[in-house]
């Protein structure tokens, strides 16, 4: 274990259901390794149904509520995917809430796959270079991002990368973000729809 992220609280921010399991626990293990405080925080109480791609997986216990949950309390926060998992989410006006208070405050994001839907919902990414599962591309576009095909993408501690495939790289780089923590920069877009 090490202590880059000693003292941290770093956020997971899932739908009740349909979280790629995946992408939810490689990240989790990267935070907590490098000395963080992890929380599932969902729209409910009680637990998140994961999936591995379209078959159940693991269920997780929920240790915030999208009512309890308040953005001031967390140094960062990643956004898993999975296909439901982030449609899901985007219809929750907590959770679009939750992440415009969490950009306008210059905090770092690490979002992958199909995550990036909750934030063109949430107005975030007008202005920005990301990457997605590349399905998404045109929402992105349409938002007013710059979609790129890339492993891993940073733009002013936003942290995109595409597919499981790229965990790896995702994992060192949300590290790197939240140690560094707060960015100067925040997008017009972080006020949108609020």
């Amino acid at each position: 274990m090490t202590s880059e992220l000693q003292g941290k609280r770093i956020a997971f921010l899932v739908a009740q259901e349909g979280v790629e399991e995946v992408e939810l626990v490689k990240p989790w293990e990267a935070v907590e390794r490098a000395g963080a405080q992890h929380e599932l925080i969902a729209p409910e109480e009680g637990e998140v149904q994961a999936f591995n791609h379209l078959d159940k997986g693991s269920k997780f216990q929920v240790d915030r509520t999208l009512g309890e949950a308040k953005p001031e309390e967390y140094d960062g926060v990643v956004l898993p995917g999975g296909v439901a998992n982030p449609d899901l989410l985007r219809t929750d006006r907590r959770a679009v809430r939750f992440l415009q208070r969490f950009f306008s405050e210059g905090k770092p994001v690490g979002v992958i796959c199909h995550g990036p839907w909750t934030l063109v919902e949430a107005g975030l990414v007008r202005g920005r270079k990301l990457t997605s599962w590349p399905s998404l591309q045109t929402d992105i576009r349409n938002a007013g991002g710059e979609w790129v095909d890339q492993e891993i993408v940073v733009d002013q501690g936003l942290v995109s990368s595409r597919k499981p495939d790229d965990l790896p790289a995702f994992c060192s780089k949300i590290v790197e973000e939240f140690a560094e923590g707060r960015h100067e920069v925040a997008h017009a877009g972080a006020t949108a729809n609020a």
